[in-house]
C-alpha cells in the first residue's frame, strides 16, 4: 500500500491526488492531535511502533509485495489519532528504508488511516458488546474491511496515474483482498484478548467468559 515517488505526478489526475492525500491527511492529523488525551499517549506510541514493525514485512507476491497495517486496530483503540500514528510510521519508513515517497507520503497516509479510522466508528458498537462472539466478529470486520477499503483507495490512485498502471492496479486490490482475511482473524483475535485483558482501550467492561 505505500505507492512510491514517480507514479501518480504522471498525470494532472494524479497529481490531484496527491495533494488531496495530504490535505485530507493533515486535516485528519489534526483531529487526532485535538482528541489525543495525556493518558493516551502511550497507548498511540505502541500501536505505533506495531505498525511501523509488521508493514515493514513485506510478502511478495508476483510484482509487488504486501504486508500487514492492522489499521482496523488502530481506528478501533485511536480513533482520529491514528492519522498521527501512520503518519509517523509510514514517514519513519520512508526516511530509514525507502518505503513509499516523499511526495506520496500525505496519499499513503490517507489511504491506510482513514479507513481504520471509519471502521472503527463503524463497528465500534460491536466490539463494545458483552457477547464475546459480537466482540470477536466486530474485530474481524473491521480489521479486514480496512484493508479492503484501503486496497479499494491504492488502486484507484494508481490506475488515475495513466492507462499503463491499470493492471497494476487490479493485482494491487487482488492481493490486497486475500491479505483481508489475514487481517480480520489477526485484529479478531487481538480485539477479544483485550477485551478481557484491557477492556478500558475499547471504553468498555470486561468481557467474561460468562458475558452473553
Amino acid at each position: 500500500m505505500h505507492i512510491p515517488d514517480g507514479i501518480l505526478t504522471t498525470t494532472t489526475a494524479g497529481t490531484l491526488v496527491t495533494a488531496a492525500g495530504w490535505v485530507g491527511t493533515f486535516a485528519g492529523i489534526g483531529l487526532g492531535l485535538a482528541r489525543l488525551e495525556p493518558d493516551e499517549i502511550p497507548r498511540a506510541g505502541l500501536l505505533t511502533s506495531l505498525f511501523f514493525v509488521v508493514s515493514l514485512i513485506q510478502i511478495p507476491m508476483g510484482p509487488i509485495a504486501f504486508h500487514l497495517v492492522l489499521t482496523g486496530l488502530m481506528g478501533l483503540v485511536l480513533g482520529w489519532t491514528a492519522f498521527v500514528a501512520v503518519f509517523v510510521a509510514t514517514g519513519l519508513q520512508w526516511l530509514f528504508f525507502g518505503a513509499g515517497g516523499l511526495t506520496t507520503l500525505g496519499i499513503n497516509t490517507f489511504n491506510m488511516a482513514f479507513p481504520g479510522v471509519f471502521c472503527g466508528y463503524l463497528f465500534r458498537g460491536f466490539v463494545r458488546s458483552p457477547k464475546p462472539f459480537l466482540v470477536t466478529a466486530g474485530g474481524f470486520a473491521a480489521g479486514a474491511t480496512a484493508v479492503l477499503l484501503s486496497a479499494c483507495l491504492t488502486a484507484l490512485c494508481v490506475a488515475l496515474a495513466g492507462k499503463e498502471f491499470h493492471i497494476l492496479s487490479w493485482i494491487v486490490f487482488a492481493t490486497d483482498g486475500v491479505l483481508a482475511l489475514g487481517e480480520g482473524f489477526i485484529t479478531a483475535a487481538a480485539t477479544h484478548f483485550l477485551r478481557r485483558v484491557q477492556p478500558e482501550v475499547f471504553r468498555a467492561p470486561l468481557l467474561t467468559p460468562e458475558s452473553g
